[in-house]
């Protein structure tokens, strides 16, 4: 099973999800779906994530 704390670490950093999608070049809706466990991104986008919440990736996403 994939563990995402996006939530958890984008609301440490005091942002909103409009903010993070704007950092990360992707939709507010694209967040939205990965906090709520619909969407799983690519490498790619977990990676945008990842540098603008200054986050190690493997923070972010794992498996239990």
């Amino acid at each position: 099973m994939l563990i995402n704390r996006v939530k958890d670490y984008r609301k440490g950093a005091g942002l909103t999800q409009e903010d993070l999608a704007l950092l990360a070049g992707v939709s507010r809706q694209t967040i939205i779906s990965i906090e709520k466990n619909k969407f799983v991104p690519g490498l790619d986008i977990a990676l945008k994530i990842s540098e603008s919440l200054k986050t190690p990736i493997n923070k972010l996403f794992y498996f239990v």
